[in-house]
């Protein structure tokens, strides 16, 4: 089956979108105090939704947009199957920037008296978040040292007027903020709203430090992202989105922020934490204003597709006869990896499991699983550690390791790791583990099984 060419702009995704009804058009004016989160949540994996006008504002509200593996895959041009490889080939296959001298995202431009709330339809999402968010937006800023840039998506709290509370990891964007700090200077940033569905996803990239993620979002896209210098820094932004926000991170301030319903359908908590300062925003004439529902489908599949692609470029360096990897859901896309290989020796999936410990803190349980089991389907997992695993033999658990902040049983961020080798005895009777299966089953035309008559019918046929 042919596939079509990768998706370049947002208004061509939301096309398809709508083109075959994945698209919910909601009525007018709804209320951006969790009114719109209610929809979206509500409609979250089944389809995307627009909302004109909300609360009479005339920027629309857009949801949902990545909100199934498979639309991923779609607008990448290629078959679910080979979603993460074609994600690996672009992180290491990265195609340089195209830079323009103008840009729709810059056709308006407000520099005077800004005040975010007011020009922008930020929408609160949870009942005990601590005001409107920014979560959909693409932050960028630069090292200072290389002025090589970096994207990445940080939650923002409006605080009324120009200024915004950031949460910010340890990572790049931590760091660069920590050069800047010493030397008592702001760090300059901007944040581009409204992207085409593979910018965003290569905004999640676990890439090097100096790896622009628009590099990699052009190798995704099959062409250079055009990009245009920001009005009032020096950093380049994609040119096509909808919305940009440029600003300044200040230094050696720090103002309350949250609480925020973040990924693990928890509340980050209230905290002290930087703040951004912002000098202008641009738009197009008409934007389109993007909004991410914290814990929702979209919020974790943007992270588990990233780092799925790149855990399994890193395993197959030193473990080839690892076939693929996949961050559950039911571990929030962060927290449970399930591997699947092609066991050669004995203990080779304990080695496995060590290995995903050692790739990303957020890690907490790891399973490997055989060939023959679909990583996709929970309970093809479970059966598999139901039927393959024996915890005197099969369990690894390692304590008092770097963990996630955000996970609510960790202890200030350190916590315990666990591993199953649900994988079958390499010298296994083949008989032992030999799945039933009924032949014909897979094949079989149901409609041409059926019969004609209506199921009501049934006590005549038992009629001699």
């Amino acid at each position: 089956m042919a596939h079509a060419a990768p998706i370049t702009t947002l208004r061509d995704w939301l096309d398809r979108l709508a083109g075959d009804g994945r698209l919910a058009l909601i009525e007018p004016r709804k209320s951006l105090r969790f009114e719109i989160a209610a929809i979206a949540s509500r409609l979250d994996g089944q389809q995307a939704t627009f909302f004109p006008m909300p609360e009479g504002h005339g920027i629309p509200v857009l949801s949902g947009i990545v909100s199934r593996r498979e639309w991923i895959a779609e607008a990448m041009g290629v078959p679910q199957a080979e979603l993460l490889g074609r994600y690996q080939q672009a992180v290491g296959n990265p195609v340089p920037c195209r830079e323009v001298a103008e840009a729709p995202v810059q056709e308006v431009v407000h520099r005077d008296a800004i005040d975010i709330g007011a020009l922008l339809p930020a929408p609160v999402h949870n009942e005990h978040d601590g005001g409107a968010y920014l979560t959909a937006g693409l932050l960028v800023s630069a090292n200072p040292e290389t002025g090589r840039q970096n994207v990445s998506i940080n939650r923002c709290h409006l605080k009324g007027g120009n200024r915004m509370g950031v949460s910010v990891s340890s990572r790049d964007t931590g760091t660069f903020l920590n050069q800047c700090e010493k030397a008592g200077k702001p760090l300059p940033i901007a944040i581009a709203i409204g992207v085409d569905p593979l910018t965003l996803m290569a905004s999640q990239a676990l890439v090097a430090m100096d790896q622009d993620e628009l590099e990699v979002a052009g190798a995704l896209r099959g062409e250079a992202v055009r990009v245009v210098k920001c009005l009032t820094n020096d950093l380049r932004v994609p040119a096509d989105a909808e919305i940009v926000l440029e600003g300044r991170i200040l230094p050696n301030v720090r103002e309350p922020e949250g609480p925020f319903g973040e990924f693990t359908q928890y509340y980050g908590p209230r905290g002290d934490r930087f703040v951004i300062e912002i000098d202008a925003i641009t738009h197009r004439r008409s934007p389109i204003f993007h909004t991410i529902i914290g814990g929702g489908t979209e919020h974790i599949l943007l992270g588990a597709v990233a780092r799925e692609a790149s855990f399994l470029t890193t395993m197959q360096r030193t473990f080839p006869n690892v076939t693929n990897v996949h961050l559950a859901p039911g571990g929030v896309g962060r927290y449970h990896l399930y591997v699947q290989m092609k066991k050669v020796h004995e203990g080779s999936a304990k080695n496995v499991i060590f290995s995903a410990f050692a790739m990303h803190h957020d890690v907490k349980q790891v399973i490997v699983v055989d060939e023959d089991i679909d990583l996709y389907n929970p309970q093809e997992v479970e059966w598999a550690v139901a039927t393959r695993f024996q915890a005197d033999r099969d369990l690894v658990l390692v304590d008092n390791c770097r963990a996630s902040r955000l996970d609510p049983t960790s202890r200030g961020g350190v916590g315990s790791k666990l591993g199953m080798d649900a994988t079958k005895p390499v010298n296994a009777p083949p008989e032992q583990f030999l799945r039933i299966g009924v032949p014909g089953r897979n094949t079989l035309d149901l409609e041409a099984v059926r019969s004609t008559l209506a199921p009501s019918a049934w006590r005549e046929t038992c009629r001699d």
